[in-house]
């Protein structure tokens, strides 16, 4: 039995960007709109079509905001989301420190003309096995196998480290628990969904921004992946982040 998952962030400071605004204005949920707009798609994909038919993003945000409420509003959380097929919806939370900064920032960083943050890059490990696409790549669920065995295999003791999957034609699909992107050619390139990466609401974001660019190209292989390459890691919790390879494990 499994159950489909988005993970997504209360943090107060996120009331300051109008780019996080909702239908009612501001929100300290972090992209709650696209979070709801995955559950309906991965509802879709795993033919609970009555589940979806049931959802409605209102319920999704009164029950996240009752849940901080009872916690504390005062406090950053990770606010964890399950959907079952019978279309219940559970909402754990969990304390995170709060954002300092717009979490998109990094995004813009140019490794050719700025200068690295400090103290801030995560160590990326490129996976040593393949993984296979499936239905559990391609939707965000609380099957987490392949991941937590992708994270074994490069021995993830830390935040401040990931491990980076590929498929079974070599192409790089996304991290253990956030989407990529590349720089290269004086722009960031994050793997199609035809590799049978996990579509991530930032990820969805940032290419309406048009502050990545897809890889229809198909540049990105584990061939051409090379020791300090710079990693624009993105998910719904952290924000954006920046990482560098490591071949050494």
């Amino acid at each position: 039995m499994y159950f489909l998952l988005s993970s997504t962030r209360y943090d107060e400071i996120l009331r300051q960007f109008e780019w996080n605004n909702d239908t009612d204005g501001s929100s300290p949920f972090f992209l709650l709109g696209y979070h709801f707009d995955r559950l309906l798609d991965a509802s879709e994909q795993h033919g609970w079509h009555e589940t979806k038919r049931s959802l409605s993003y209102a319920c999704l945000k009164e029950k996240c905001r009752e849940k901080v409420e009872r916690e504390g509003k005062d406090q950053a959380y990770k606010v964890r989301i399950t959907l079952s097929k019978e279309g219940e919806i559970e909402v754990a939370v969990s304390p995170v420190v709060p954002f300092r900064t717009d979490p998109m920032g990094l995004a813009r960083f140019n490794p050719m003309l700025d200068a690295p943050p400090e103290d801030s890059t995560i160590t990326v490990h490129l996976d040593s096995m393949r993984t296979s696409s499936s239905l559990f790549t391609r939707t965000k669920t609380t099957y987490r196998v392949l991941y937590d065995e992708a994270r074994a295999r490069a021995k993830i003791v830390s935040p401040t480290s990931e491990v980076v999957l590929f498929n079974d034609n070599l192409e790089i699909t996304e991290a253990s628990i956030s989407n990529v992107s590349f720089f290269r050619a004086g722009r960031w390139l994050t793997p199609t969904t035809s590799t049978g990466c996990l579509p991530g609401v930032l990820r969805k974001w940032l290419l309406e921004k048009k502050v990545i660019d897809e890889d229809y190209d198909k540049q990105l292989s584990t061939v051409v992946i090379s020791e300090g390459d710079w990693v624009l890691l993105s998910n719904g919790v952290h924000g954006c982040r920046l990482g560098r390879i490591t071949m050494v494990q």
